[in-house]
């Protein structure tokens, strides 16, 4: 008995990965990260694209963002999970009646993806607005979380042509998960815009290479 107790204990102790410190979490503090784990489809059924609440053609031209994520080693990434959420048009994140947890506080504009075997993803939303009577540039919030690793923010997605993305604002961008500025094209019916992720990319305490 007293054998199998202790196989038990050493079973549940969490093992560190390379170059990893045990006592600090990858990419720091993070407010709401935890909101990651609120998706309504479980982690290993999410699909590489998704369509946020609120899209429509119907006198608007959605925007469809995509990219890679890579792993530090510069391959594919895949089986990446990625959640983001943003304001709606008026700059307020606004939540359905009934809302829990986290949706309470980042509003009901938000989804799941997880990349495909190749590391793509791709999300389909309407371009959110800036907070009201702020400086703050218009963004799209996003947290991720890889196998065997905590979940963490990177840069947000911003947009290249915001006039309140000044270039003070472009040199104080931490360019956490590489950078997250958006060149939008017209393509006519929508807007399309590509960014590419780099997983530990001045993200602090990522786990060294063994």
């Amino acid at each position: 008995m007293k054998a199998l107790l202790v196989g038990l204990v050493l079973t549940c102790q969490v093992v560190s990965l390379p170059g990893s410190d045990p006592g600090k979490k990858v990419g720091g503090p993070c407010e709401g990260c935890e909101a990651i784990h609120e998706s309504p489809i479980a982690f290993d059924q999410l699909p590489s694209f998704v369509q946020l609440p609120g899209v429509t053609w119907e006198g608007k031209k959605p925007l469809g963002i995509n990219g890679t994520v890579y792993k530090a080693d510069g391959t594919p990434a895949a089986g990446v999970i990625i959640y983001i959420y943003h304001t709606d048009e008026t700059g307020h994140y606004k939540a359905k009646a009934g809302a829990q947890g986290w949706e309470k506080r980042h509003g009901s504009i938000r989804g799941w993806m997880r990349t495909d075997a190749n590391g793509f993803y791709k999300f389909g939303t309407l371009r959110p607005a800036p907070y009201p009577g702020h400086s703050d540039p218009a963004h799209i919030h996003v947290t991720i979380k890889e196998p065997g690793l905590n979940e963490y923010y990177i840069d947000e997605f911003v947009f290249d042509d915001d006039p309140l993305l000044t270039a003070d604002k472009r040199r104080k961008l931490e360019n956490r998960g590489g950078s997250g500025i958006v060149k939008l094209i017209d393509v006519g019916n929508m807007y399309k815009g590509e960014r590419n992720i780099y997983l530990g990319k001045n993200i602090p305490n990522y786990p060294a290479k063994p």
